[in-house]
């Protein structure tokens, strides 16, 4: 799988969401190829305005997978799943020969034929322009005027290691709602036992760090407020040292191991995180919590997003090299969140949940938001109880 994801969906149900994703990426298929999909799994009604956040694009042997990645974006696009999409932007940052600059992110925004007025901020210029026909962006992202896009300054990497990490951000008006979309890939824990060793883990005062960075980039004096919508892969893990103090679960639940390391011997606690339920382990969900005021999230009622197994056959099977994590998140400012919770809202046209149950993605398992945003919701004066996005 080429890539890790982040969506956001406006305008259609869970069901619709899934099937239309699995459209277009071939739901039995192990290799991505647009537009393989059973006949009966057609939509009659398809989300509006689809933003999706990938990560590492290209994958991790990036230098000889990159040429890939533009025939299939080529592909996709003029896909059978993507004929009533009249209007997409596609931003590859492809250019891995500036290791400066190179971040690995993609993001893709399409939209459907029924949305009459939409329209994109350019940073250069400071004002929104008409989005009109299909545009894809690669490489030198920098100097696109679409994008603000930047790269953690190295001494935020763990250890000041560089690695393809950083964020991508656009600014979008749906009818009279304006809002900030913002892809991000935030640091991994590099070693178990070293995030074993505090709490919280060196990786996690990294992230947080980072995230703060991008927080404060995007809500400086350079540009207008508006609400935002950050979502990618933030490597959220666990908080792992209390996670391995056994006595607070069932013994049948561990397995203590005498394992010998570079001569010295030592006894490894291994967690058999798939006997817990997942409410079990959000209890040690708490990366978030530093950010309580500035960023929102609705209710995770789906399992953790991340290892899953990269073999075809096994779509629900955790690989053993991590505890299970929600790395890959949708997160909001608290005023894209009054966007989205409005009384006019039935709660079922809102929907949190993870992509492909039962399927092969990747060992990250995507994740979506769909919900109707009401118009001028990203500003005070705004009529509160028109749909701008239902026709």
């Amino acid at each position: 799988m080429l890539f890790g994801w982040g969506l956001m969906a406006f305008g259609a149900s869970a069901n619709e969401i899934t099937t239309w994703i699995l459209s277009l990426f071939g739901h039995s298929e192990p290799n991505l190829q647009p537009g393989k999909t059973n006949k009966s799994r057609r939509l009659t009604h398809r989300p509006h305005f689809v933003a999706v956040h990938c990560q590492e694009v290209g994958g991790k042997n990036y230098e000889a997978s990159m040429s890939h990645v533009d025939s299939f974006v080529t592909e996709l696009l003029s896909s059978d799943a993507m004929k009533e999409y009249s209007r997409a932007r596609v931003y590859l940052d492809e250019n891995y020969k500036s290791q400066e600059h190179f971040t690995a992110l993609g993001s893709f925004y399409f939209i459907h034929e029924s949305l009459k007025n939409i329209q994109q901020f350019d940073f250069k210029a400071k004002k929104f322009r008409k989005v009109v026909g299909k545009e894809t962006w690669s490489e030198t992202l920098e100097s696109t005027p679409t994008v603000e896009k930047e790269k953690f300054p190295q001494d935020y990497y763990p250890e000041s290691k560089w690695s393809r990490k950083g964020f991508i951000r656009t600014r979008w008006a749906l009818a009279d709602c304006a809002f900030d979309l913002v892809n991000i890939h935030l640091f991994h824990d590099a070693s178990n036992l070293v995030a074993w060793e505090k709490s919280p883990s060196i990786y996690s005062r990294s992230r947080q760090r980072a995230l703060q960075f991008v927080l404060d980039r995007i809500t400086d004096d350079r540009y207008e407020r508006l609400p935002y919508f950050v979502f990618g892969d933030f490597n959220f893990r666990l908080d792992s040292k209390p996670v391995i103090q056994v006595s607070s679960f069932p013994p049948s639940h561990t397995l203590a191991v005498d394992w010998p390391c570079s001569g010295l011997n030592f006894t490894a606690v291994i967690i058999c995180a798939h006997l817990f339920s997942f409410p079990q382990l959000l209890e040690f969900d708490n990366e978030l919590s530093v950010f309580r005021g500035q960023l929102h999230e609705l209710e995770i009622a789906f399992p953790p997003s991340y290892p899953y197994s990269e073999d075809s056959n096994q779509g629900r099977e955790y690989m053993n090299t991590r505890l299970p994590a929600w790395c890959d998140r949708i997160l909001m400012s608290p005023s894209a969140r009054d966007m989205v919770i409005k009384p006019e809202n039935e709660e079922k046209s809102i929907v949190y949940d993870n992509i492909g149950p039962n399927v092969c993605m990747g060992d990250h398992k995507p994740v979506f938001l769909s919900f109707r945003i009401t118009a001028g919701a990203g500003k005070p004066n705004a009529n509160k109880h028109k749909c701008c996005v239902v026709q």
